[in-house]
């Protein structure tokens, strides 16, 4: 599977020179299965560049899985262009988030006086799809779901193909039990051993203090994480508002750092926009 990333910040979209690097972009991923299909997780504003290049590749169906409804996740949506075409077809996961199903969630955003343009005027074939929850297979991709620390119903995800994985776990706080959190042993479990885990990694240690129970981890919660789980790399996700390139250059080399001290092989970046990755 080929993995992209089209947006890692979180909260909020950013711009300016201090954010070159990693970009400004909110939560969205997209993975490529061996077998051709494409997997697009969240809609945050990283969607919107996905979406003109998938109309340049002239990919017509997608799969659209979300790991909760929180704006950063959801608010590309309306302008991913593949939307706009006949001959388009994407089918959606349909689920619920805190009682409301996903087509209740999308066509509440897409109406006046939010916006323009309702769900049920876009031009697509959009389809919701019960099936895509808890086990389930997209092509050659086995996907594995947990209940993330987080708001009520949001998910992270596991993606299996010929024997290698991949994790995903932003919005997961890792310090805090939030109602549906599964506790660092369900994460150590659910992660055991994965190729690459992509884990929230909003605070620095020092701003933990003042953000316990927002719904978010620290670098070292996420770095500890990655090191119990036996995870061959991890990358830091779901990026502070705030972190310049700088900041987050300073917050990488201290994991590596620490890494290095400890002996340990394991593989630590932060995540940024336009990385990546075949598996």
């Amino acid at each position: 599977m080929i993995i992209k990333c089209w947006g890692s910040r979180g909260s909020i979209p950013v711009s300016g020179r201090q954010y070159v690097v990693y970009g400004g972009d909110t939560t969205c991923l997209e993975i490529t299965a061996g077998s051709g299909e494409t997997i697009i997780i969240d809609a945050g504003t990283g969607i919107r560049r996905l979406g003109n290049v998938l109309l340049e590749q002239q990919k017509t169906q997608y799969y659209m899985l979300f790991t909760h409804c929180h704006w950063d996740h959801i608010l590309g949506f309306p302008f991913f262009r593949p939307l706009l075409y006949t001959r388009n077809r994407l089918v959606i996961q349909d689920r619920k988030f805190a009682g409301f199903s996903t087509k209740d969630v999308l066509s509440r955003v897409l109406c006046p006086p939010f916006f323009p343009v309702r769900l049920k005027d876009l031009k697509a074939d959009i389809c919701f799809d019960k099936s895509l929850n808890n086990r389930f297979c997209i092509g050659s991709v086995e996907i594995d779901t947990i209940f993330t620390s987080h708001s009520r119903g949001s998910l992270g995800y596991k993606f299996t193909e010929d024997d290698k994985t991949f994790v995903f776990l932003t919005d997961n706080e890792l310090g805090f039990a939030h109602p549906q959190g599964q506790g660092f042993d369900g994460y150590k479990r659910f992660a055991e051993q994965a190729d690459i885990l992509f884990h929230d990694a909003e605070y620095t240690q020092e701003e933990y203090q003042f953000r316990k129970g927002w719904g978010h981890s620290s670098v070292p919660h996420a770095l500890d994480l990655a090191v119990k789980a036996e995870v061959a790399q991890l990358g830091l996700i779901h990026l502070n508002q705030d972190r310049s390139d700088q900041d987050m250059d300073a917050i990488v080399h201290n994991c590596r750092h620490f890494l290095t001290s400890q002996n340990n092989k394991l593989h630590c970046y932060g995540v940024s926009c336009d990385f990546e990755i075949i598996l």
